[in-house]
């Protein structure tokens, strides 16, 4: 089966409210230009340095997601073109990408990435650290970004009932931060949690936003 037939029999099984991101790392262009020919348009990248050769290559209404661990001085090269951040994990990132969107005259939509998972290796926010970010005087000044909902990875275990209460952690933070800061904005929606292994699971604790690669693709380069 193609990729282009992969994405569409996936997209067939997923409620409307409920975005693919094709995780298309490591692979070549000619796979995405297939993944593209279904209609599909929302792909993910890990590595700035693949966004940046792969941007130019393809069709400009192609919405790239960035959603590895993002390094402040890797910032200004996908500020340009990118549609989403996944992965915000702190104050400093997130003045980064405030100011080169800046730069660049536009906002950038970002999701602000918790830590739900028991592996060390994993990056995200508290609870205690979101609420200080948003809280901060800094954060309030920033005009060129925009929170939009957030980011999590579930530990990579085969203990259902495991992921699935970390799934659950990560709605419960969505939910108290939309009460608590994100009232009035209605484009705060985005749960972003789900990957090929785990994406039902996610799913079926509120995911709005599912980042799958491996299945559609094949295994990684």
């Amino acid at each position: 089966m193609s990729v282009a037939d992969k994405i569409i029999e996936l997209k067939k099984t997923l409620a409307e409210n409920v975005t693919l991101v094709a995780v298309s790392k490591t692979k070549p262009i000619s796979a995405i230009e297939d993944a593209y020919g279904s209609g599909h348009r929302d792909f993910g990248e890990n590595r700035v340095q693949e966004l940046q050769e792969k941007y130019p290559a393809l069709p400009k209404d192609i919405r790239w997601h960035a959603i590895g661990h993002l390094q402040r001085n890797k910032v200004k090269y996908i500020a340009p073109f990118i549609h989403l951040i996944h992965s915000v994990d702190s104050l400093r990132l997130l003045k980064e990408i405030n100011k080169e969107a800046e730069k660049n005259e536009r906002s950038i939509k970002v999701l602000l990435q918790f830590h739900i998972a028991q592996e060390e290796s994993k990056f995200g926010l508290g609870w205690e650290e979101a609420a200080n970010l948003l809280e901060s005087d800094e954060f309030q000044e920033m005009k060129n970004i925009e929170v939009v909902g957030v980011m999590g990875m579930a530990t990579y275990i085969d203990n259902e009932v495991q992921v699935k209460e970390e799934f659950a952690h990560l709605r419960f933070f969505f939910e108290q931060l939309k009460e608590q800061y994100f009232k009035h904005q209605t484009s705060f929606k985005e749960i972003s949690m789900g990957m090929s292994g785990d994406y039902e699971l996610a799913i079926s604790e509120g995911s709005t936003m599912i980042r799958v690669g491996s299945s559609l693709f094949g295994a990684r380069v």
